[in-house]
């Protein structure tokens, strides 16, 4: 009943203006504004929610969150698997010096009966036995850092998995922060503290209102008359006999006809079908969603 009212008013407003007027304008139509509903990311309780209808919002602005405590111990539980699992990984270094410490006497050695050879001190098997150790070592030594190198490659790829977890964890808690995406004036508020949220519930609804769109219809006999880009005079009612006057631009024309709206008049009433434009105008702060224009193509004598 009170929607069949408010039509019933905005109809009786409308047409007692043109009356006034004289249908002395081209074009008319209501004011609206592109809309965004703001949803929630994430599952839990809604901790806060500083939002209030009216209020005017900038881009990035923190409004509140989402529970995340679940999510952040599981991320902390990750944190320290990773810790578990990546202590285990081998000091190549450490785990060969005793190996390396080997190969340096064995060279030595071998040194040594290679001098000794010289001098026909030393036998050609004492000169062999030397070279045979050292290149036993220096096989075992690479066997070794192989090995290790191996176990140090499985427990990174182990890691790996866990590091992509907690990324998708840290995703999960950026999105349990309702930032506000874009500037505006909040029109409805549907969610309040302590309420259960899942992904896709709505919290809040934003408009932009710094510049409103009004949407006004024309005849299939002034659709040549109008273009995109084009400079037209708004006006709205602003007393008794007394107007508003802005300048707008036409920025969508449809390709489609329609019929006449009921609440809209347009400049030839018996106009059944008519092409509806979108006209972006400034916000002086007068300007309301739902409130009725009226469009000149050209100034009035």
């Amino acid at each position: 009943m009170k929607k069949v009212s408010i039509i019933a008013i905005a109809t009786a407003a409308i047409f007692a203006s043109c009356n006034n007027n004289e249908n002395n304008f081209d074009a008319a139509g209501a004011f609206e504004s592109v809309e965004t509903i703001v949803s929630t990311e994430s599952a839990g309780t809604i901790m806060q929610l500083n939002v209030e209808e009216g209020q005017t919002l900038q881009p990035g602005q923190f409004l509140g969150y989402i529970d995340s405590v679940q999510l952040y111990e599981k991320k902390q539980q990750l944190v320290a698997q990773i810790a578990s699992t990546t202590s285990q990984t081998p000091d190549i270094p450490v785990q060969v010096a005793a190996m390396q410490s080997q190969l340096d006497e064995a060279k030595k050695n071998q040194d040594r009966m290679n001098n000794l050879f010289k001098q026909n001190a030393a036998t050609q098997q004492q000169v062999d036995d030397a070279n045979t150790q050292v290149d036993m070592l220096n096989k075992q030594i690479e066997a070794q850092k192989s090995t290790l190198g191996i176990t140090s490659e499985t427990i990174q790829k182990n890691v790996a998995p866990l590091q992509h977890q907690i990324d998708q964890l840290n995703d999960q808690l950026t999105k349990c922060r309702i930032i506000n995406p874009v500037h505006g004036t909040v029109l409805t508020k549907y969610a309040e503290d302590h309420e259960i949220a899942a992904p896709g519930k709505a919290l809040y609804k934003i408009a932009e209102t710094d510049t409103l769109i009004l949407r006004a219809y024309v005849t299939g006999s002034q659709l040549s008359l109008v273009k995109l880009g084009q400079k037209v005079t708004v006006r709205t009612d602003k007393g008794a006999k007394q107007y508003s006057t802005y300048t707008g631009t036409i920025y969508w024309i449809s390709d489609k006809s329609e019929f006449t709206p009921k609440t809209i008049p347009t400049k030839d009433e018996r106009a059944d079908l008519v092409y509806a434009i979108k006209i972006r105008v400034v916000n002086d702060g007068y300007l309301k969603i739902g409130m009725y224009g009226e469009v000149q193509f050209a100034d009035k004598k």
